[in-house]
């Protein structure tokens, strides 16, 4: 222990609090094998069950094997789709474009940003801004072509969504494109399912079944999904939820995208 008995992070070494590092972004209190799901010891560098390597290098090689190689051309279709959500869509990004500063949430810096300082303090954000802020900077990684940060922030951001719940519809939306991008399909399709079972009809959720449902080769099901889109399309646009205000240029694309998938385009 050091700097007032805070735990030291296990990648960095730096003294540490909350639920992520604030220096490196490590998750603190325990670690999971990236290849075999078991629980490892902070400090081990190998995993005791199933012997991968643990940790940052871990993780990114995790990463890599999931969204590089034979899926690399889905990685760049996924790409596409985040850069219009976060140039028009997120709450947490500024009016003044896809390179500026991420908002602040209750007056807080965005962590890991760039430019140089010191980091903040994520033990003194709530869970819900920790997800915010880590969905913020795995968004900026793919606007800016950055693979190699997205596939190092994609488990710390789904981590803190699920650190964060419960979630409401954005927050599981996020969470669904978060696991989108990680090639987590089926628990993509759940985080849209747990919306639908609170809203039949909310088109965030049902666009996000829909994209999941094709991704894992469920034609079927995916013109199910696009069919209630385009159903509830008008009646649900009337509502005017805060979700569909922003991301509105998303939506924008969503039902010439159903129509596109009902007609084989």
């Amino acid at each position: 222990m050091s700097a007032g008995a805070r735990p030291l992070c296990a990648e960095c070494g730096k003294a540490a609090t909350g639920n992520f590092c604030q220096h490196c972004g490590a998750k603190l209190g325990g670690r999971f094998c990236d290849q075999c799901g078991a629980k490892t010891s902070p400090a081990a560098t190998f995993c005791n069950q199933c012997g991968a390597k643990v940790g940052v290098a871990g993780r990114r090689a995790a990463a890599a094997s999931v969204i590089g190689g034979q899926n690399l051309p889905w990685w760049i279709a996924g790409a596409a789709m985040f850069v219009v959500i976060l140039v028009v869509g997120v709450t947490m990004v500024q009016p003044g474009g896809p390179g500026a500063a991420p908002a602040p949430v209750g007056g807080a810096v965005a962590p890991f940003a760039g430019g140089g300082g010191v980091p903040p303090d994520l033990s003194t954000m709530t869970p819900r801004e920790q997800a915010d802020r880590l969905f913020d900077r795995v968004m900026r990684a793919v606007s800016a072509g950055d693979s190699t940060e997205a596939q190092a922030f994609l488990p710390m951001a789904i981590d803190a969504h699920d650190l964060a719940r419960p979630l409401d519809h954005d927050g599981l939306f996020h969470l669904s494109l978060l696991n989108r991008t990680a090639m987590n399909l089926d628990a993509a399709l759940a985080n849209a399912r747990e919306v639908l079972e609170q809203d039949a009809d909310h088109l965030l959720a049902l666009t996000a079944a829909a994209e999941a449902s094709a991704e894992l080769g469920n034609r079927a099901e995916a013109e199910g999904y696009y069919r209630r889109v385009l159903a509830a399309w008008d009646a649900q646009m009337a509502r005017g939820l805060p979700e569909y205000a922003d991301h509105a240029v998303f939506l924008q694309s969503v039902r010439g995208d159903a129509e596109a998938y009902l007609a084989g385009r």
